[in-house]
């Protein structure tokens, strides 16, 4: 299995985490590409150097910069959504997103640092994003975060491109939106209202029965089904983040298709059409949205 996968797309949740977004400065393409094919190899060394702690990354490149880096494309790479409600989810398209984590801040800093400097010449730093464990891995609202997450092996059939994309098998689309709660709206909330806006309890995490669920319950807006009455799954590898003045989660989740993030969001965002949109959409604002594609590793070293 080796190389046919960025390990850090399906390892299970870490302590803390760092969402580094670079942008490449004009003219550094050539550079660029040839140092991102070098940087499975780096990861590599350093997990086996720090294993006890559980290092892992993902290199992926953004959906707008794709085609100047590259001859061929992901068969689903596209734009982030754009939906029919203005505003709410924007599109600040970024063209690398290095997404880095632990069990030590420190490691997750060192494999960071061992990234980034190769790169450092040739891009600027749009964002850098420090996130962490809160409580039994909880969102800073207090509820339990990525309940639905898949399990076991089907980490990898919901998060990995199989034979339907045959040049990028084992790849994963990648989505990225860092939210900023409203903390001083949210706790205006009576227990029960919050457990409403979720629907789901706060203490135990128990998810409401279907009849008890609002219709504008986090969980009803953003469990779908297909047209054959599959869910819609995503892997996410979500983490909150902040400090005393703003906080919020840095959402992320892979998967084998983009189309799955986009009709959880439309769902979330755009509703059912009848007016039920995601409740808790009142007390967080997305500040960013970018979506990426992460190649496996082989990918990588071939075509740089």
């Amino acid at each position: 299995m080796a190389n046919q996968f960025q390990t850090g797309i399906v390892a299970e949740a870490s302590v803390d985490a760092c969402f580094l977004t670079l942008s490449i400065k004009a003219g550094n393409e050539p550079a660029v590409k040839s140092i991102l094919a070098s940087l499975p190899q780096v990861i590599t060394e350093f997990t086996a150097r720090y294993s006890d702690v559980n290092p892992h990354a993902v290199v992926a490149i953004g959906s707008e910069v794709w085609d100047r880096l590259y001859d061929t494309k992901p068969a689903l790479l596209q734009a982030f959504p754009t939906l029919e409600t203005p505003g709410v989810m924007p599109n600040t398209p970024v063209d690398l997103l290095l997404h880095i984590r632990s069990d030590r801040r420190d490691i997750t800093h060192l494999l960071e640092e061992a990234l980034y400097k190769p790169l450092s010449e040739y891009v600027d730093v749009v964002e850098e994003i420090f996130c962490f464990r809160f409580l039994e891995s909880r969102d800073m609202t207090g509820f339990v975060d990525g309940t639905e997450n898949p399990q076991g092996e089907d980490r990898l059939s919901v998060a990995l491109v199989g034979d339907e994309d045959a040049e990028f098998v084992g790849g994963s689309y990648l989505h990225l939106q860092r939210y900023v709660h409203n903390m001083k709206k949210w706790s205006t909330q009576s227990l029960k209202e919050k457990e409403d806006t979720y629907g789901r309890t706060q203490d135990d995490n128990i998810e409401y029965a279907s009849a008890d669920k609002p219709l504008t319950a986090h969980t009803k807006r953003a469990s779908i089904k297909n047209a054959q009455g599959q869910s819609l799954e995503l892997l996410r590898q979500s983490l909150p983040y902040g400090g005393v003045k703003e906080s919020g989660l840095m959402f992320a989740s892979y998967c084998r298709t983009p189309d799955n993030f986009n009709l959880i969001l439309k769902s979330m965002v755009d509703g059912d059409g009848h007016g039920h949109t995601d409740r808790m959409l009142q007390f967080t604002r997305a500040v960013t949205g970018q979506a990426f594609f992460a190649p496996s590793p082989q990918w990588l070293k071939t075509n740089g």
